[in-house]
């Protein structure tokens, strides 16, 4: 197999030929995954029609959006209305816990850009973050939880529901808030799968074979960097993975901590920070109307901190977090549909390579990007004047590639 695809030799003319063919996944579903995985591509759950959760969360673009968009973020079911945000990625997210407050009074948890999917009514962050769209006017629109769960019954794995959920037929109209959490229950099994997190990256054949070797990759330096050598990563991308881990304080947040059994990593802490990004000026959600954006061009994303002011028990703790954003994977942080396509990155799709926001955590306070959205909480100490050259950053780069998934080693 090669990419994906299953190689098949045949003689032609007393010579070898062979051709590609598409192969099927190679991922055994549990039946709650595979629910999950209709009902996360079931262009159906929206209100009109025509919008999944793969709009806005494409395999093909490392569980972002997978449409070509230079603003960063899409529009939802209704033609003309736009999110707020670009879209994190729902791979590799399932382990993010229900939202709280550590020894360090640091929040940690939840889903969504500002925590909001607590996990505090179900347990799973993950589950109450799939509720989420479907309800928003914004994305798939639609009116209350039954008109979700109505949709679901009419669908052809209406059956397939029922089964896995023990769900009786007169449940569909007498239980519809059960039935919705178990819509994206469903949905959450799915985003926890093999399939959507298989951890087969460059890098997690490089982790596996150190830890092979009785090496901890997660303590990496220029020091024991030759420990390291011939394990999968070239010299660039070791390279990179020192700065990573060392000079360019990336490690800070975006974690090298292994999990259970010294699984791979998932390169987040699950914690909030404000890094100064700038207002992305191409972001359509300034003009909406004032119904969705009462503050026109003057609105300003104050993340976990405007989060926190809805909720009385954290109101006080409002101000010391505004202009804070969850810290997102950086697994497929590369991943693309086409070599062509342009990605953004940050919350607000501001930065368009990942080039730029290296070169933007590196030098973000010599003067040259715009000021910080939101000025109140930054962080000055793990970036903004990191002192790294341009070969470092570019080093950088090159190792953060090694993060997308379906790497084929090549065993020419």
């Amino acid at each position: 197999m090669v990419n994906g695809k299953k190689i098949f030799f045949f003689i032609l003319g007393g010579a070898f030929a062979f051709i590609l063919v598409s192969a099927e996944p190679t991922v055994k579903l549990s039946p709650v995954e595979e629910l999950g995985k209709k009902l996360f591509f079931d262009t159906n759950l929206s209100s009109p029609p025509g919008q999944s959760c793969a709009v806005c969360h494409d395999p093909k673009a490392g569980w972002t959006g997978g449409t070509e968009n230079p603003a960063g973020v899409y529009e939802g079911a209704t033609k003309g209305r736009f999110g707020n945000r670009k879209p994190p990625s729902s791979a590799y997210a399932g382990g993010s816990p229900v939202f709280h407050v550590n020894k360090d009074g640091e929040f940690v948890g939840g889903m969504f850009w500002d925590g909001r999917a607590t996990g505090g009514n179900w347990g799973d962050p993950l589950a109450e973050q799939a509720g989420g769209p479907f309800l928003n006017p914004l994305e798939h629109n639609f009116p209350d939880r039954k008109a979700v769960v109505l949709t679901v019954r009419k669908s052809d794995y209406a059956g397939l529901f029922e089964k896995v959920w023990t769900v009786k037929s007169e449940d569909w109209d007498a239980r519809p808030d059960k039935l919705y959490e178990y819509i994206c229950r469903a949905i959450a099994a799915y985003e926890r799968s093999a399939e959507v997190n298989p951890f087969d990256s460059k890098f997690d054949a490089f982790w596996r074979a150190a830890v092979a070797k009785s090496l901890r990759p997660e303590s990496i330096s220029s020091d024991n960097i030759r420990r390291f050598e011939g394990l999968g990563l070239d010299a660039a991308e070791l390279k990179g993975l020192v700065l990573f881990a060392g000079p360019a304080k990336c490690v800070n947040c975006h974690t090298l901590t292994p999990g259970p059994k010294q699984t791979c990593p998932v390169f987040t802490d699950f914690k909030y920070d404000n890094i100064g990004i700038p207002r992305n000026p191409r972001n359509p959600f300034y003009a909406m109307e004032s119904s969705f954006n009462p503050d026109g061009k003057a609105w300003a994303d104050e993340g976990l901190g405007d989060y926190l002011k809805s909720v009385p028990r954290y109101a006080s703790l409002a101000a010391a977090n505004v202009g804070k954003h969850k810290v997102p994977t950086l697994r497929n942080v590369d991943q693309r549909p086409s070599p062509g396509f342009v990605k953004v990155f940050g919350h607000n799709g501001v930065f368009q390579s990942l080039k730029e926001i290296v070169h933007f955590y590196n030098t973000r306070d010599f003067g040259k990007f715009p000021p910080p959205e939101v000025k109140a909480n930054l962080n000055t100490e793990e970036m903004g004047n990191l002192g790294l050259t341009e070969a470092d950053e570019d080093a950088l780069v090159v190792f953060l590639k090694t993060l997308t998934d379906g790497f084929v080693p090549d065993h020419r």
